[in-house]
């Protein structure tokens, strides 16, 4: 089936025949062992999905509970902590079986995130040996079970101004942990109604009546199962979903801890009270700690992924068996799948997951990189923050829509919970504010672009990048951003040069990397060009940037879908097997002009299409739809969804 040469373009089309074993290795990587690993479990557990129905919110934190600690004995869980402390060494495989956990009750996933991926990844990358020696094999095994206690009821995306805070006692070399106010309670902390025994708490540090920012301690909550002295928990309660993972609030009134319970990789106090740190700038100390747990945002991204992805395999499976009115003169009914608007539904949503898919697989490596030391300056970094926090955004949304969508392609039966839509819609709605707000991270995404990753980055609150991006980088950022040679770089991809009205083209990925290109260089041209005007009128800086604070999240929006679009690009231009490769370029083709039709409004506006061009657009999506169709399930079966996943007795 599978050929060694380069199969033509779509618009030299030859139909492909996928080989599905074939595009699951590719979509798996290296890691295909240990996503079969995790694929192998989920199917041990798929009564899980029927439990969650079933039993009441305790007895399901219990068995969630049970089952995550049984995949910890398996190593699926600990494959990202060193190997002395039972793990597997190897940080990309901890996030390539995370990833393929979301494949099942999203309970469980969220449940080994907490417990695997921030309790224990705060403590391997916040801690030192001291602190690894004492915890990592307990946590790995699910002997000991943890939480991790940033998140403040008044200060949700705002960690620099927690107000727990940790007061160093020389006398007696304590840390004394107090809630200030009500509002500095943690909240929406996972493990902590029911199972956390210890905790990762961040305070606001302060030794000898000196503030020295936010750091991280390793308390204890439960000893024995009761809460310990001087800690108050709360349970969260019923929430829209994830009723298997214990949500709670915590409260310290004096709680003290040794000195030592610091997590000091950063920064350390004395057992006199002085404190020290190799890092001296307090801004850039904060954010190289909260840098290292970046590995969070990365996971939820790649869980939204193929949470979406097993909404279409179910919906794809169902329009391809069900069948409504007749299309044609033939008495029989047609098939959902046959029907054009259907297809206009679900295929962009397929190849805007397989896109995603490889975005992340690109932002997977290089977290891999940085963390085991391959590739870690500061710049490679901040890069990866960047990448990371875009990605995490773009897929939880995609997620979100794409749960919505899947559900309604399937009527009256996407509604029963049976057959999985109620709890994918109910346990990954919150991906898209947890480990961070996707519009407070794409700000975020736009302030590194803004300043270029400068060396003053860390140092940057909102009205310091404003500053910044006035004073010193905006003729820098306009002069790099140059509409006139951008307008050039697109012209040039068309055939006839300045004749826009041709079809021609439309299938070049060049052209279409130029377009999304120069949509997003020319809108953070055009915010920089807004932050310096406010300044030049003499406004407040926090007024300029609010005023401008939508112009900031679409240029990123437009920065993160270009990488999107150049990830899928390079990975098409690296298959070699001829059925696969037209499958994915047919698949590359939709994404990019569907991303480019959705704006189209805005390439008008700017004079990079025509109307003439618009429709040429819209007509070519219909086509690349119609030649997907045959392999339409063949698609999102090489997702590898196990088919007890997929359950849905009424669908597929």
């Amino acid at each position: 089936m599978a050929t060694d040469t380069a199969a033509p373009r779509a618009n030299g089309y030859v139909q492909p025949q996928v080989d599905v074993p074939a595009l699951t290795a590719l979509l798996d990587g290296r890691y295909a062992e240990v996503r079969d690993l995790v694929r192998t479990n989920l199917a041990k557990y798929a009564d899980i999905l029927d439990q969650a129905e079933q039993l009441s919110v305790h007895d399901f934190r219990e068995r969630v509970r049970e089952v995550v600690v049984e995949m910890a004995a398996t190593g699926q869980t600990g494959m990202g902590f060193p190997e002395e402390y039972g793990g597997g060494g190897d940080i990309g495989a901890s996030i390539a079986a995370f990833e393929t956990l979301a494949f099942g009750d999203l309970s469980v996933l969220v449940k080994v995130g907490v417990q695997f991926g921030l309790f224990g990844g705060a403590i391997l990358q916040l801690g030192t040996k001291e602190h690894h020696d004492a915890h990592l094999a307990d946590l790995v095994s699910g002997r000991v079970m943890g939480c991790f206690a940033m998140t403040e009821s008044g200060h949700g995306s705002n960690v620099q101004a927690l107000g727990t805070v940790a007061t160093y006692d020389a006398e007696t070399q304590e840390f004394v942990i107090t809630t200030t106010r009500e509002d500095a309670r943690k909240d929406y902390i996972g493990n902590a109604a029911e199972h956390a025994e210890l905790a990762v708490v961040f305070a606001q540090l302060e030794v000898g009546g000196t503030s020295e920012g936010v750091h991280a301690f390793v308390v204890p909550i439960r000893r024995d199962g009761e809460t310990c002295d001087g800690v108050r928990i709360e349970d969260d309660g019923l929430k829209m979903g994830l009723n298997g993972v214990d949500n709670g609030r915590i409260w310290f009134d004096h709680v003290r801890v040794p000195r030592t319970a610091l997590l000091n990789r950063f920064a350390d106090v004395t057992p006199e009270g002085v404190y020290e740190s190799s890092i001296e700038n307090p801004n850039r100390r904060f954010f190289t700690m909260l840098g290292t747990l970046v590995q969070g945002r990365v996971c939820v991204g790649g869980a939204g992924i193929n949470a979406a992805k097993v909404a279409l395999a179910i919906a794809t499976r169902y329009a391809a068996r069900r069948r409504q009115f007749e299309a044609t003169s033939d008495t029989e009914e047609e098939l959902l799948l046959d029907y054009g608007l259907h297809q206009r539904r679900l295929f962009p949503l397929i190849a805007r997951t397989y896109a995603l898919h490889f975005a992340q697989e690109v932002v997977a490596s290089q977290l891999h990189d940085v963390f085991s030391g391959i590739a870690d300056d500061e710049h490679t970094r901040r890069e990866l923050e960047g990448r990371a926090a875009g990605t995490k955004a773009l897929g939880t949304w995609h997620a979100t829509r794409t749960i919505q969508e899947c559900r309604e392609a399937c009527g009256g039966a996407g509604y029963l919970a049976v057959n999985r839509f109620a709890a994918l819609k109910a346990d990954s709605d919150i991906f898209t504010t947890f480990e961070g707000d996707n519009h407070v991270l794409l700000q975020l995404v736009a302030k590194g672009l803004l300043t270029d990753y400068a060396s003053e980055f860390e140092d940057l609150d909102q009205l310091g990048m404003v500053r910044f991006v006035t004073n010193l980088a905006v003729e820098t950022v306009i002069e790099k951003t140059s509409v006139h040679k951008l307008l050039e770089r697109v012209r040039d991809l068309l055939p006839g040069g300045d004749d826009w009205d041709q079809e021609a083209g439309l299938l070049d990925p060049d052209y279409q990397l130029a377009m999304l290109r120069f949509r997003e260089e020319h809108m953070l041209a055009g915010v920089a060009r807004r932050l310096k005007r406010g300044i030049d009128q003499d406004m407040n800086p926090g007024e300029v940037f609010s005023r401008v604070q939508d112009h900031v999240v679409a240029a990123a929006n437009a920065h993160v879908e270009r990488l999107v679009l150049e990830a899928f690009v390079d990975k098409v231009r690296g298959v070699h097997d001829g059925d696969t490769k037209v499958a994915l370029t047919l698949l590359c083709d939709l994404f990019a002009l569907t991303t480019i039709e959705a704006d189209r409004a805005w390439f008008m506006e700017h004079g990079r299409l025509t109307v003439q061009r618009s429709k040429a657009i819209s007509r070519e999506v219909n086509a690349l739809c119609r030649k997907i169709r045959p392999i339409a399930v063949d698609l999102v079966d090489a997702w590898g969804v196990p088919p007890e996943m997929l359950r849905s007795p009424d669908l597929v």
